[in-house]
């Protein structure tokens, strides 16, 4: 153990324990990018620590003053799911948070954004209370007993006027945690509101993927650190997945590994490699399978492999002959010689180990994209080799039957399904997307903000503005989402509510129990759909559980021990 000295310094006007020595070690061993990732953000190159040792399970945040660490999951929609120490300070005031140093993936770092997590718990621009649009377009405060009254109100005349299907829920990935997001679908199933497809992020990556590699899962994450070669390839890891860096670290220390970043900008992942492949937007694919047609010509190809593990090896051979690099050149702006060059050097690196990222989703070809690079492995023969093969999510191995949760028990296959990437054709009543049903005319929102991550925004405003639609926000702060509706609702932040969450970009269940007070009146998630559902006559068991009952209810249904019999704060 390194020796060092604790003090007591104000960060944002909360006190944080600070060590001045930031070579701490992890569970792993000095971890290698640690200072480099942590250090800024003290402003002086320290790294924070509590003297305390960090606190499991649940507590109870009325009665405890004093400070202490806890263990919580970060609930943001990044694979690395990060495990976290957060300095609690009383039961209100949170200070520092930090990466959990005996989780193995997370290892002891964690991102800018979730380190400085106190300013938004914090912030003087939080929704503390239910604000009521009037009719000059201000907002006023209103009781929760009438607040949640006018939204039953509202959802049981919109249905008595159009049928069931005119409320449409909405959400998306505020947060990750299972409870607290994929909940309201139980007041959607149970009410037989209008279903939601969510397409707005991944589908097009999760149908290229699942058609190459045929499950949401792949060669072990930490598995990284033990390969000779790493591409991170539609990913920006630096800035978007640090922990990935912390293992390619490792691997460039103490293998010598080469990183190569594959992406048609030099973005800060490509500024650190040792080679960035820049290639045309949209045209991965392109290269991909002309990197196949070098594997198949050169002898790269492991045939042995294919033919035990894989379909059609001989057919598709055939089809790449006239993929060569020269076709790809003319596609992704590639010169030849950096393809051919590329190829060989994969196809001769036993340990080649491919990150898949999310950036693929950002074309139209996405899927095809991706279900070419997810091949290479294959026809390599990668996957056979420990640091070798291709990642992309973990999330098809934790097995969860969230009945109870979503109300998956009371889904009537009738009900139409609305894509939410459409919600502005949706909300201006485009037949091609609400079908022969019945307009939307009543919305719940929770843990997304339309009015800016929606495409088509001119039409997603002009849906918003219609005067025969009833909208209700539930959020922490007043988004341009919030600013539209008529019923603004304040939202808790995940270190004020009970969840269970799991990382697609390692291997734990992790929970995230409550370790200080809701903000003023803020409410969980959970609180307000199960409110709704007694005023709207909705039944269902998930309705009368808590947020740690259904967490154990999920976990037992899905073959995991209830939190009580786990030894840390995650299942690995």
């Amino acid at each position: 153990m390194v020796p060092f000295t604790a003090g007591l310094v104000l960060f944002n006007a909360y006190p944080v324990v600070v060590m001045a020595d930031p070579s701490m070690p992890t569970e792993s061993g000095p971890n290698p990018c640690l200072m480099k990732l942590l250090g800024s953000h003290s402003g002086d190159g320290r790294v924070c620590w509590s003297a305390l040792p960090p606190r499991r399970g649940p507590i109870n945040v009325s009665r405890m003053d004093t400070p202490q660490t806890v263990f919580s999951t970060c609930p943001h929609d990044c694979p690395s799911q990060c495990a976290l120490e957060v300095e609690r300070l009383d039961r209100h005031t949170i200070g520092r948070v930090r990466g959990a140093r005996t989780q193995r993936y997370t290892d002891g770092v964690v991102c800018a954004k979730v380190a400085r997590y106190a300013e938004r718990v914090h912030h003087p621009g939080r929704l503390k209370t239910p604000l009521l649009k009037q009719a000059d377009g201000e907002f006023m405060p209103i009781g929760w007993d009438d607040a949640l009254d006018l939204v039953a109100e509202k959802f049981t005349q919109a249905t008595q006027a159009f049928g069931s299907e005119t409320v449409w829920p909405y959400y998306y990935a505020g947060t990750m945690g299972k409870v607290q997001r994929d909940g309201i679908n139980r007041l959607r199933h149970v009410m037989r509101y209008s279903g939601m497809k969510k397409t707005i992020c991944t589908g097009t990556v999760h149908s290229g993927w699942k058609a190459g590699v045929g499950a949401f899962m792949g060669g072990s994450p930490y598995e990284m650190a033990d390969a000779d070669m790493i591409i991170l390839w539609g990913t920006n890891a630096v800035a978007t997945q640090v922990n990935v860096m912390s293992h390619v670290a490792r691997a460039r220390k103490e293998r010598g590994a080469k990183l190569i970043v594959i992406d048609p900008y030099r973005n800060s992942s490509a500024e650190v490699a040792d080679q960035h492949i820049c290639l045309r937007p949209g045209t991965d694919g392109a290269l991909a399978v002309a990197i196949m047609h070098v594997l198949f010509a050169e002898g790269y190809a492991d045939r042995d492999y294919m033919a035990r593990y894989t379909d059609v090896p001989d057919q598709l051979e055939e089809h790449l002959k006239a993929r060569t690099p020269e076709w790809a050149s003319r596609i992704t702006g590639l010169t030849v010689e950096e393809i051919v060059t590329f190829a060989r050097a994969y196809g001769a690196t036993e340990r080649a180990f491919i990150r898949v990222g999310f950036g693929f989703s950002r074309s139209r070809n996405g899927s095809a994209n991706v279900h070419a690079v997810s091949c290479l492995p294959s026809v390599a023969g990668k996957w056979l080799t420990k640091g070798g093969g291709a990642f992309f999510s973990n999330s098809d191995i934790y097995h969860f039957k969230q009945t109870t949760i979503e109300g998956l028990d009371a889904i009537d296959p009738s009900i139409r399904v609305l894509d939410m990437s459409r919600i502005g054709a949706v909300l201006t009543g485009d037949k091609h997307d609400i079908g022969c049903g019945p307009p939307v005319t009543a919305m719940l929102i929770q843990n997304t903000n339309p009015m800016v991550v929606a495409p088509e925004h001119n039409i997603v405003r002009q849906g918003f503005a219609r005067e025969d639609l009833f909208v209700c926000v539930h959020e922490q702060f007043m988004t341009e989402t919030a600013e539209v509706a008529d019923l603004v609702l304040p939202a808790t932040t995940f270190l004020e509510h009970d969840d269970l969450y799991s990382g697609g970009g390692h291997s734990y269940i992790q929970l995230g129990l409550q370790a200080i007070e809701p903000l003023e009146e803020a409410r969980s998630n959970h609180s307000v759909i199960c409110s709704l559902a007694k005023r709207l006559g909705a039944e269902h068991p998930g309705f009368i559980m808590s947020a740690r009952e259904l967490i154990d209810m999920t976990l037992r249904d899905s073959g995991w021990p209830e939190v009580a019999d786990w030894d840390d704060n995650w299942i690995d």
